[in-house]
């Protein structure tokens, strides 16, 4: 077998944690027991050179985009040219939206890029994150494609690999990851991969800096939700998420206060712009929808809201032009159109 090389990039997160006393945090040691335990089942591992580095040791519900920038320049510190992969160790909470990320400023990546995770740590037996490493290795050995991707079994499932772009944040009390509207890009299982979603998306390269907007403020929308509490002071665009339906209140029957229209208004009056999503583009909306379009706001059609929400940080932060703004969001970047 052919030795590859690969870049292994550790940030913390739970795959990179330890259990203390009811506690579970990082663990400057974990990453090399992956690679421990990788060496103990695999029987080609010693094919594989990892090179490795930490640029981060945090869970992942501290990631913030300034933490994005450290992980960026770690990676282009090194001759990428070397490689035939580039794994990333991440935690789970906030694994898609740095999946998002990573997929827009390496848009124009030759090899595979993979973020593993693990929903416990890697001294607990349900822990999945030592088949998930195993499933990003066996993608750079057979050479399966570039660009970034995230493998993950969910609890009693096939291993699936998503499409950095397309991943969506865990279910609500739950360990599990899917795709939007349930299309991951591959099945895994035996060493064998399966493509599922036949869908080829097409890059559009951009020329991206590392350059995330501070901003942005996102809204999401319950019922009783008062616009009033908002202060848009420290931003200059929000982007609203939606309910499933692309909907969210546009009436004032219960008072301005709960009336998205009426925060798109004070919005325009600020010189705010307002963005929607998720939603997806079709023949027919709800007429709350039209009411919210109607009022000036721009839908971000047919992505994830968190791929929506990481693409705006790097519109926003790369250009300044209005017409560029706009390009690149109404571009398919790295298929992050459904």
């Amino acid at each position: 077998m052919t030795m590859k090389n690969i870049l292994l990039v550790f940030t913390g997160g739970t795959i990179g944690s330890a259990v203390s006393d009811g506690v579970i945090d990082t663990a400057k040691t974990q990453g090399f027991k992956l690679l421990q335990l990788f060496h103990d089942i695999d029987p080609h591992a010693s094919d594989i050179h990892f090179t490795t580095l930490q640029p981060l040791q945090i869970l992942s519900e501290n990631m913030a985009p300034k933490a994005w920038q450290i992980l960026i320049n770690a990676i282009e510190s090194q001759r990428l040219a070397h490689y035939d992969g580039i794994i990333i160790t991440h935690g789970t909470d906030t694994l898609a939206y740095t999946a998002a990320a990573l997929s827009y400023y390496f848009n124009a990546l030759t090899v595979p890029m993979l973020l593993v995770s693990s929903d416990y740590s890697l001294d607990d037996p349900r822990a999945n994150g030592l088949s998930n490493f195993r499933c990003a290795v066996d993608f750079i050995r057979q050479g399966i494609r570039a660009g970034v991707f995230v493998p993950y079994a969910n609890q009693n499932q096939m291993m699936q690999v998503h499409h950095g772009a397309r991943l969506t944040c865990s279910l609500q009390l739950t360990g599990d990851f899917y795709s939007v509207q349930d299309k991951p890009f591959m099945g895994y299982e035996n060493q064998v991969f399966t493509q599922l979603d036949a869908s080829s998306p097409v890059v559009s390269a951009f020329s991206l800096s590392a350059s995330f907007s501070e901003k942005i403020i996102m809204i999401k929308p319950y019922p009783g939700f008062n616009y009033k509490s908002v202060t848009l002071a420290q931003g200059d665009v929000v982007l609203h998420d939606l309910y499933h339906s692309g909907t969210a209140c546009a009436s004032n029957e219960w008072g301005d206060q709960y009336s998205l229209v009426s925060f798109i208004e004070r919005c325009a009056q600020q010189g705010v712009t307002v963005y929607l999503a998720p939603a997806i583009q079709s023949a027919a909306a709800y007429q709350s929808t039209h009411a919210l379009l109607d009022r000036g706001a721009k839908m971000l059609w047919n992505m994830s809201i968190e791929s929506a929400y990481v693409k705006l940080l790097l519109a926003y932060g790369n250009f300044i032009e209005p017409a560029q703004i706009q390009q690149f969001l109404k571009t398919d970047i790295v298929g992050e159109f459904v």
